[in-house]
């Protein structure tokens, strides 16, 4: 196997030049870069991450902490991850860690191995245990589509409780005031309660405050639970005209329980999704939701990961990126609204 040492005898330089050449090619004068770029032509060197680490205190790879990789919400996050890392010169290594905890601290033990500059971590709450984990294994660390409110860590994500007041306002501007929600678990404290005490906040607008959860239903985000829920929230409240599910996936297992029973969407029940994933425009109808910057929050994430490691001044610690309601079939208005003025 050809070696950096080898590359240093073809050409005559030292070991230390052939380094600088691959790492800081501006700093080695253009007669000598261009013998040792000869020799690495000839000798068919391709340096590896750890050697040129040496030099850099860089692997230029980059691990990622991933709850789902089945979930296309996740995949257009790490799309814009990779494309990043590719315009920085970086790699990344993905772990889905499946939300086991015994299964992530292995993958933290593989990460800190393979000498990853950072990590991301994506999507679950960040837990004191979880911080504790990332101290021991000292690595710096960005949170995406997650934060941490307890501890000072760089995070990406939308204003989720803002999403879910939106979209509540949205459906009652649409003239509806029979508005259910299918909410992701209360206990989620990143798109669960905020999404779900969001939309509460805007059906206060319209209704008193302890009849609101009379219309809200619970699943975790997975079309099975959307349907499921569907069933219970119909069963009691079959007068619903409008529903905000908080994710696409589920709004889709919605769309597919009132389709069984014969109820038409939007002409009788306007359904809402959540994230805007590419499945929304996949369905019939076609899905009106509130659309996340996925691909952007991956990008930031790495950007603001990378300005970590070359000890920049962050901009902000927790950015949240805007979120937008995307027009498409799902969603009726009613001829009469409920107020003149909305």
């Amino acid at each position: 196997m050809t070696t950096i040492k080898d590359v240093a005898k073809l050409s005559g330089v030292s070991m230390s030049t052939v380094s600088r050449v691959m790492n800081a090619p501006e700093s080695v004068r253009a007669d000598k870069r261009e013998k040792v770029e000869k020799a690495i032509r000839e000798l068919r060197y391709y340096p590896n991450a750890l050697a040129r680490g040496l030099i850099s205190k860089r692997t230029e790879t980059l691990g990622v902490l991933i709850p789902d990789v089945s979930n296309p919400y996740v995949s257009e996050v790490i799309r814009g991850m990779e494309d990043a890392a590719h315009s920085l010169g970086s790699n990344l290594i993905l772990c889905n860690t499946d939300r086991n905890q015994e299964r992530m601290i292995n993958y933290l033990k593989v990460l800190k191995e393979k000498q990853v500059d950072g990590i991301i971590y994506t999507s679950e709450p960040f837990t004191a245990d979880f911080h504790k984990l990332f101290e021991e294994f000292n690595m710096p660390v960005v949170l995406a589509s997650t934060q941490s409110i307890e501890y000072e860590i760089p995070s990406v994500k939308i204003n989720d409780e803002k999403a879910g007041y939106d979209a509540g306002m949205y459906l009652i501007r649409k003239g509806h005031y029979k508005i259910g929600m299918i909410s992701g678990p209360i206990e989620d404290p990143i798109a669960g309660y905020t999404r779900y005490s969001g939309f509460k906040k805007a059906m206060s607008e319209i209704l008193p405050m302890e009849t609101i959860d009379a219309w809200i239903e619970f699943g975790s985000y997975r079309y099975e639970d959307g349907y499921e829920a569907m069933k219970r929230l119909y069963k009691k409240q079959p007068e619903v005209t409008a529903v905000f599910v908080a994710s696409d996936e589920m709004a889709l297992g919605a769309i597919s329980y009132l389709h069984q029973i014969g109820i038409s969407v939007p002409e009788e029940v306007s359904v809402l999704g959540f994230d805007n994933t590419k499945i929304a425009k996949m369905c019939i109808p076609k899905l009106t939701t509130i659309g996340q910057p996925m691909y952007d929050i991956g990008q930031k994430a790495v950007f603001k990961l990378e300005a970590l490691l070359n000890s920049e001044e962050l901009d902000e610690l927790r950015s949240y990126l805007d979120h937008t309601i995307v027009e498409r079939d799902s969603v009726k208005e009613l001829s009469r609204k409920l107020y003149s003025n909305w």
